[in-house]
């Protein structure tokens, strides 16, 4: 039978920062008392050019998936508008392989007239000069990029030869914008994690400012690949390279949203781990569906644009994600971390269990 975490004292709190997580529990409170829409997701499309191992949301190596008409999501983009100030509302168009659809410029275009700022997730595979200045006419104002090792290993996880050089294409081109922001994500894994060194290298060749780095959750299509998934000695090793990597300068390296890390908390990120699923992020999925971050499981999906209407979801609905006592069972029922932890990211979540399907905090530890 695993340990829990119970009444151990496995790290002490320094004062101020016993304070400032205080602060924190406060703010967490009333931001989801508030539940105040600032960031939008739309999965504008369910199909993908690329065949990524460790994809959350099992898109289709095909383009022939029937997307989303782009008028049913405006539609509610300016419903939104009507109830926020588009200036405070972000819209990230994921996908899918969100640069598979030709009327990206158009959507955007409309977005912008409407006040929306917008920005991308792709994999950047389709990425040219020229698409790109079309996208940044239409106001395309942010951009994520996956480089997710070296040519060998971001080819093997994304399942296309070449993806390697189309990624580094890309982010050459995000470079040379002038005030652009963008930032490139790193998935690590059991085959990059030895090159993690030579990957910051390559991102400061390239003059990329921000980096974040990810673990891959036992989700999606990634649940039955054990080698997508690192150990805790070199989880921990992982969380130093970040610690170091910030203090260095170079590039601001940043961890993901993988899970409340207590005493790293802070030090391996410009603040504490808060999942704004749900409280500040909504999200239209490909079908119609309503839900918070596109990467969380489907069983929590709030409605559907077709039967709904979306600000009455939004302000009414979305309970499970603001008040997360329902998690508080299991391993998590009597752990020392839930105050700050309440139960670690949505994304981490299935609705058959309560308890995350995994605990980083615990596999940090080496705690089963």
């Amino acid at each position: 039978m695993g340990k829990v975490l119970q009444n151990k004292k496995l790290f002490t709190y320094t004062v101020s920062k016993k304070l400032a997580l205080r602060l924190h529990r406060n703010y967490v409170k009333i931001e989801s008392k508030l539940h105040r829409l600032n960031y939008f997701f739309w999965e504008c499309t369910s199909a993908c050019n690329l065949a990524c191992l460790h994809c959350g949301s099992d898109c289709m190596a095909s383009t022939e998936i029937p997307d989303m008409p782009a008028e049913d999501f405006l539609k509610v983009a300016e419903k939104v508008s009507k109830q926020y100030n588009p200036a405070d509302v972000m819209i990230v168009i994921t996908g899918g392989e969100p640069l598979l659809r030709k009327d990206l410029p158009l959507v955007g275009m409309k977005l912008k007239n409407l006040g929306f700022a917008w920005g991308l997730v792709s994999n950047g595979y389709m990425l040219t000069n020229e698409l790109f200045r079309t996208l940044r006419e239409s106001g395309l104002q942010s951009a994520t990029i996956s480089l997710d090792g070296l040519r060998d290993n971001h080819d093997w996880l994304r399942g296309r030869a070449g993806s390697f050089d189309r990624a580094v294409k890309a982010i050459e081109i995000l470079a040379a914008e002038p005030g652009f922001t963008y930032d490139v994500v790193t998935c690590v894994n059991q085959r990059n994690f030895s090159e993690l060194l030579q990957i910051k290298e390559l991102l400061i060749d390239l003059n990329v400012s921000r980096w974040r780095l990810f673990l891959i959750d036992p989700i999606g299509r990634a649940a039955e690949n054990r080698e997508l998934f690192i150990d805790s000695d070199q989880m921990n090793s992982l969380l130093q390279f970040v610690v170091n990597t910030r203090q260095d300068g170079e590039i601001l390296a940043s961890w993901g949203c993988d899970g409340f890390l207590a005493e790293y908390e802070t030090r391996v990120r410009s603040g504490f781990l808060f999942c704004r699923a749900g409280i500040h992020v909504a999200s239209v999925l490909s079908n119609g569906d309503i839900s918070a971050c596109p990467n969380i499981n489907r069983g929590f999906v709030q409605g559907n644009i077709y039967n709904d209407d979306f600000l009455n979801v939004w302000n009414n609905r979305f309970e499970i994600f603001r008040n997360r006592k329902h998690f508080k069972t299991g391993q998590c029922l009597n752990c020392s971390l839930w105050k700050d932890c309440l139960g670690d990211g949505m994304h981490l979540h299935e609705p058959e269990n309560d308890n995350p399907v995994v605990c980083y905090y615990r596999k940090l530890k080496g705690i089963e």
